[in-house]
């Protein structure tokens, strides 16, 4: 089964590399040097970017409404948040289940935790990712199964995943990376077919949906976080997803002491009330305060930020060789920490280190960006950490290719017009000389 048979949006990583797309293909930038703003930068030109950045990308933003929550809560202690936070969440996801976590780590040790999954059991997970989505498993038992990302979209690669099959599959766990939703449709249609189950870690993909279905309520279970950098900030906390009451109970069991007196009549969890199983991961009730807060603007802020940076991405986009973190049609992404692009070198005409030279002198704020190798790292390859240790190929193309051809841009988190205007221009103006670069 291929990309483009799955769906027609889904570019293979030889398509990439060959293809320019029909926009990119019939570009041409025209006109002389001061059409373009002159000279370049980077040869004694002025620079295209004047505007000051200032906070432009300043995250979280909070204001009189968040101050006010959290001085209520000095003056009235109380854990009322928590349980509103919770009826607001689930209203928000139309699911029967969630509780809220102290963060998003303990929301994903939590989830491992109500799968019962037998010792040797294999989860796939994206080999480029936060450690947090991982290191918990080993505390049950599991094992991690380190999947490609495909390079146009930096998500879990599910034609990867299909070679890596073996018996002890027991799930799939994708990330929503930076907010673009990973293809939860063909994913659990796979994981349907072959019995597996299918999981998200959405801590980057607040209010993203795909088909109109939310993130967070496609898997089984899901997982959010609220840390200060994410889509819906609490400075800390987090939260679980749940499709059944079996994984919310037991879910909930691990670490909320108070939850198991309140399941309903003939839970099998009631009499572990009182004792959190040795945990305590109840959310703070001033990160609940916050993110009742955040999530009344959560949507709104959305749409604003996605609309400037369409904006952008639309013109970038132009460009020959350039390219953003795919989307879908079907696909209402967030954009979380950067705004994320792919070069292709030999359709660019210019080396990626040229291009980023020639951008920074400009005045653009962009560096080079790759994959996040989290499987590198020594924990993963040390027995005394795992009952059985994680499965890591030799290889990771996707990946590697997004190391090559990386680059990234601030996401802007309020409204710069004149900012965007002017990266445009820089862009542009970029290209435009891009044959006096290639010589570089």
């Amino acid at each position: 089964m291929t990309h483009e048979n799955r769906s027609p949006t889904r570019n293979t990583r030889r398509t990439f590399l060959r293809s320019t797309g029909a926009a990119a293909a019939g570009l041409y930038l025209t006109g002389n040097a001061s059409a373009q703003g002159g000279a370049l930068a980077v040869h004694g030109g002025p620079k295209a970017v004047t505007a000051s950045h200032g906070d432009a990308a300043t995250w979280p933003r909070y204001g009189a409404e968040e101050e006010q929550a959290v001085l209520e809560l000095i003056r009235n202690p109380n854990y009322g948040p928590i349980e509103a936070l919770e009826s607001e969440w689930k209203q928000q996801f139309h699911l029967p289940y969630c509780k809220a976590h102290y963060n998003g780590t303990s929301a994903i040790t939590a989830m491992f935790f109500a799968l019962d999954l037998p010792a040797g059991s294999e989860i796939m997970v994206p080999c480029s990712t936060f450690w947090a989505t991982i290191m918990p498993m080993r505390f049950f038992g599991l094992v991690p199964v380190f999947v490609d990302i495909h390079p146009r979209t930096l998500n879990f690669d599910l034609e990867d995943a299909q070679r890596k099959l073996t018996k002890n599959t027991k799930a799939m766990f994708p990330v929503h990376y930076l907010g673009l939703p990973a293809d939860m449709d063909h994913i659990c249609d796979f994981c349907q077919e072959k019995g597996l189950i299918a999981l998200e870690d959405a801590c980057h993909a607040h209010g993203a949906s795909l088909h109109g279905k939310p993130m967070g309520a496609w898997g089984r279970m899901a997982c959010f976080s609220f840390q200060a950098s994410k889509p819906l900030p609490a400075i800390e906390g987090g939260m679980g997803n749940y499709q059944n009451q079996e994984d919310y109970e037991r879910a909930a069991t691990l670490g909320h002491y108070e939850c198991p007196p309140k399941f309903a009549a003939g839970s099998k969890y009631a009499k572990y009330g009182g004792t959190g199983l040795g945990l305590k991961l109840r959310m703070h009730p001033m990160a609940a305060a916050l993110a009742r807060c955040q999530l009344k603007k959560l949507a709104k802020r959305n749409a604003d930020g996605n609309a400037q940076t369409r904006r952008l991405n639309d013109r970038l986009t132009q460009l020959p060789g350039l390219y953003e973190q795919q989307n879908r049609p079907d696909v209402e992404r967030v954009f979380y920490h950067s705004n994320r692009f792919l070069l292709n070198e030999t359709e660019a005409g210019m080396s990626r280190a040229a291009c980023l030279k020639a951008l920074k002198a400009e005045g653009v704020s962009v560096g080079p960006a790759g994959a996040q190798f989290q499987c590198n790292h020594a924990a993963y390859h040390e027995a005394q950490w795992w009952h059985h240790l994680p499965v890591i190929a030799d290889r990771y193309p996707g990946a590697e290719e997004v190391n090559r051809r990386g680059i990234s841009l601030p996401y802007f988190t309020k409204d710069v017009p004149e900012l965007v205007d002017q990266y445009i221009q820089a862009f542009e103006k970029v290209w435009a000389h891009r044959k006096e670069l290639a010589k570089a």
